[in-house]
């Protein structure tokens, strides 16, 4: 009896899938009649990639890794904003990842130190964003929409948060880790190789230029992973090795010859390969990187030449020094809480400024380096959580190359650990790890979006070492 309520059951809850999905399709078939869109039309293929990543939560992961780098598609949102599929990605698999914990009954983060200064950043930046409306200066005119885009820029910040997040508690395999790592690099590999060589790029690789390629993280990420296997992954097949050598050939190439004009990308690329060095060097590091210093100093005006000279600090350097004083300047109206997400650009229509022979009468104030960009909305508080984040990122990645001194999991930590010290150079010279809603924006989160996630890994990595000790304990 209690076999054939349970079999009515399920043929019932059958029955009413099936009406669900006939009413919803006829539904947006409705509406696709009334109003033709194409985002529409896409409604039923992410109902059907959300139930995937529901059943295979790693299907997201792939998902961002490609969309990541894929052409740079922009949604108008009505203001000077604009989203990517990337942005509407991650809100998407947090919301899925959440129901899948839930269906577990289950709502933990893996432990690890980098998640309190993280969330604590996102709490005090949020409180910044309250602070600054309660106390905004009424001299200081307030568009309407003013608010969306405040919420905007904190998205930008939960969203990087949020990637890193998914990649530290979705990926519980180093199969996995290892998996996503080769395809972004394979998939990445093509718009390196195209873009290094200019003449094949403008002729064919331009039509298929991903979003993410223009911008100083991408070659950074990319870099530090094939670097760091090439280096440290003894196990890697000669066909990979092969590959990941003209991958990172061609970023070279590109990065210190091609577009030497752009100095965060070969910055970011020279801290990557110094830093690759230093980790790779067990009784000499100290004196490799006393040996680079040195050589610093004294090449210096051989390096200023080659960054541009006064011609390139005239028109670039110190005018952006100029930025950042201006943006200090308007923070010292409340530097414990900054002036909340996107509100620098606002105060700084008060006041004209004037640079040389330039005089901007309104000027559109962006800080042009991260660090000040994230205390001018954040203020010290704000700063002051996000580099204990960093700290501790960076610890965590020394400490896990004694747990996995060998195999790809040494590429993958040694690399990520020289992307993260190529991320804090170029973060003094525009690049964003934490795009500024006015700047770059959304578009410039399709690149920064990917240090990130792989930072996520390093999380990963421990939380699997945490679980085989913990096997392992148990087992004794």
């Amino acid at each position: 009896m209690q076999r054939l309520s349970f079999l009515k059951l399920r043929k019932l809850d059958k029955n009413i899938i099936v009406a669900v999905v006939v009413m919803v399709v006829m539904l947006l078939a409705f509406l696709a009649g009334r109003r033709p869109s194409i985002y529409l039309l896409l409604l039923p293929l992410a109902g059907i990639a959300a139930l995937v990543f529901l059943a295979r939560p790693y299907s997201g992961l792939f998902g961002l890794v490609v969309l990541s780098i894929m052409p740079r598609v922009s949604i108008g949102t009505g203001t000077e904003v604009s989203l990517n599929l990337v942005t509407l990605l991650i809100p998407a698999l947090l919301v899925m990842w959440a129901i899948h914990l839930l269906s577990k009954h289950v709502l933990t983060l893996a432990p690890a130190r980098t998640n309190l200064p993280l969330l604590f950043f996102l709490m005090a930046s949020f409180i910044s964003l309250l602070a600054g409306n309660a106390m905004w200066d009424p001299a200081v005119p307030r568009p309407a929409n003013l608010l969306i885009v405040q919420f905007a820029q904190w998205g930008l910040f939960a969203f990087s948060a949020g990637a890193f997040l998914l990649f530290a508690n979705v990926v519980r395999d180093i199969v996995w880790l290892r998996r996503l790592t080769f395809t972004f690099l394979l998939m990445a590999a093509p718009f390196v190789v195209l873009r290094s060589f200019e003449d094949i790029w403008w002729s064919t690789g331009h039509q298929v230029s991903s979003g993410a390629i223009y911008a100083a993280p991408f070659w950074v990420c990319v870099g530090a992973l094939a670097g760091g296997q090439l280096v440290f992954n003894r196990r890697i097949s000669s066909a990979w090795r092969i590959l990941l050598a003209v991958v990172v050939g061609a970023i070279v190439l590109y990065s210190l010859q091609i577009h030497e004009e752009k100095v965060s990308h070969w910055m970011g690329i020279t801290t990557v390969i110094v830093v690759l060095v230093f980790l790779r060097l067990s009784r000499m590091r100290w004196l490799f990187l006393a040996v680079c210093i040195i050589a610093v100093l004294i090449l210096y005006p051989v390096l200023y030449e080659y960054a541009g000279g006064d011609e390139k600090w005239q028109v670039s350097g110190a005018s952006r020094l100029v930025l950042s004083e201006r943006v200090i300047e308007m923070t010292s109206r409340n530097p414990v809480l900054g002036l909340g997400p996107a509100s620098y650009r606002h105060y700084g229509f008060m006041q004209s400024l004037k640079y040389g022979n330039a005089f901007w009468l309104v000027p559109n104030i962006s800080s042009h380096n991260n660090y000040v960009d994230i205390y001018a909305q954040t203020g010290v508080i704000g700063l002051g959580l996000f580099l204990w984040f960093i700290a501790e990122v960076a610890w965590l990645g020394w400490r896990l190359r004694q747990i996995y001194p060998e195999g790809f999991a040494s590429g993958y930590i040694n690399g990520m650990l020289a992307a993260l010290g190529a991320i804090c150079v170029i973060m003094m010279f525009l690049d964003w790890f934490l795009p500024f809603v006015y700047d770059v924006g959304f578009n410039g989160f399709q690149a920064s979006v990917l240090v990130w996630m792989f930072l996520g890994g390093l999380v990963s990595l421990d939380a699997m070492a945490q679980q085989a000790h913990l096997e392992c304990n148990t087992a004794s």
